[in-house]
């Protein structure tokens, strides 16, 4: 028998309450989903869902008699999270779908564990365990999980069809879950509906490919997603520039201890065009914090490996950090997959980009010691001369290494003003 009863959060007191909640008179709850999943490959588990036999409402009250903070987080599909010491269990009643449009389900509660079971995307997602421990499978995710063969349930084009997103789930749990070589029915099926992947909402579209982007090794499933056109389907930059720079990418963060980045690996796979990267981020709809990364990435001038300090502060000084990090890190990767290769140059110019690198993540940027008020004390009214004057001195500031102090630039301001 297969059992998680030995996993510590299994064995968590919380989880116990929540399990006496749910089997009392004559319903049952069961651990769904990735904390079985992971457990069984050794992985860290981090939230807990439940699936239960019971109605939404029944849970409510029962929690309620209990003293255990409810909240109906997606009642009307059947979702209630439980609170206990601060822990959030979500709880979902047995569902099946009613009725599906590719983008969302129409669902009907149920006592069926199997059809639970069968409206589920992938098999290493439906397995259950019960409140002994034991592991139950009801679609053969055991030996998907042995094998770390990623499937659809059943038949892989009605899985897609039901929900178009389940495409890039496919490739996404390929890259954090799977080996060898992705499941051929998933792949054909993938391919034959990629065009339906346009009627996703951007938001959806953008969070299963920036959490594939987060994995450990995503290059196999971005390999694989460009063999089948799903890839040019979500991000036509790729086809001209290609995804041959991940490998030595993810080989440089796991030599260097960078956590993964799913924003450097996007910039790794798309040309640094400004004018293309706005029309992406606006695409998929980034973030404020996304844009302004791939802003400054494509803003941020190249950096030869073997500029001068001064003349890197100053580009420091003019571009911002953030991009230059950004150009530093590509470049850096690219320099040592190349020295990986045998190249003493390029094992040379990687010991100098790193250089550079570990410089401007310590970089603070130097104050300029005067401002407006500063040039209208000489006499300049406000106005756009002001302006002018400031960024006169700023750049003759800038080109002399900074070192001009305030009382230099204040005598250098009163023969301007003169």
């Amino acid at each position: 028998m297969t059992s998680v009863v030995d996993q510590p959060w299994f064995q968590d007191p919380a989880l116990g309450r929540v399990f006496a909640l749910l089997n009392a008179d004559g319903g049952e709850g069961r651990v769904v989903g990735g904390a079985v999943r992971n457990s069984l490959m050794g992985l860290a588990v981090a939230d807990i869902d439940i699936a239960t036999t019971l109605l939404p409402e029944t849970v409510m009250e029962r929690a309620a008699a209990a003293g255990i903070k409810a909240v109906p987080t997606g009642i009307a599909h059947g979702t209630v999270t439980l609170v206990i010491d601060g822990r959030p269990f979500e709880v979902t009643t047995l569902r099946t779908d009613v009725e599906t449009d590719g983008r969302r389900a129409k669902v009907a509660f149920s006592m069926d564990w199997q059809s639970d079971a069968e409206r589920r995307d992938l098999t290493i997602n439906a397995l259950y365990a019960n409140a002994s421990g034991e592991v139950i499978d009801l679609v053969g995710g055991l030996a998907d999980i042995e094998k770390r063969n990623i499937r659809f349930i059943g038949n892989a084009a009605t899985r897609i069809e039901e929900d178009y997103l389940r495409i890039l789930r496919f490739f996404r749990f390929f890259a954090w879950y799977g080996s060898g070589r992705p499941d051929a029915e998933g792949l054909k099926a993938s391919s034959a509906a990629r065009s339906k992947l346009k009627t996703l909402s951007a938001e959806r579209v953008w969070s299963e490919l920036r959490k594939l982007l987060s994995a450990e090794d995503p290059g196999r499933a971005l390999l694989w997603m460009r063999q089948v056109a799903v890839l040019s389907e979500i991000l036509p930059e790729t086809e001209k520039w290609g995804i041959d720079a991940i490998p030595a990418l993810v080989s440089t963060e796991k030599a260097l201890g960078w956590t993964p980045d799913p924003l450097l690996r996007l910039a790794s796979i798309v040309p640094p065009d400004a004018a293309r990267l706005e029309e992406l981020a606006a695409r998929l709809k980034f973030s404020n914090t996304e844009v302004a990364y791939l802003r400054a990435w494509a803003k941020a001038a190249p950096v030869n490996d073997e500029i001068s300090a001064a003349a890197f502060e100053k580009l420091l000084y003019r571009d911002g950090p953030d991009g230059i990090v950004v150009r530093l890190k590509l470049a850096l990767g690219v320099a040592r997959g190349k020295a990986e290769n045998g190249s003493f140059d390029e094992m040379s110019r990687s010991a100098r980009l790193s250089k550079l690198l570990d410089h401007a993540r310590i970089w603070k940027r130097p104050q300029f010691p005067l401002n407006g008020g500063d040039v209208m004390a000489t006499g300049i009214p406000a106005g756009p001369k002001v302006g002018e004057i400031l960024s006169t001195l700023e750049n003759q500031w800038m080109e002399e290494n900074f070192v001009s102090d305030r009382a230099a630039l204040l005598a250098r301001l009163s023969e301007i003003a003169g």
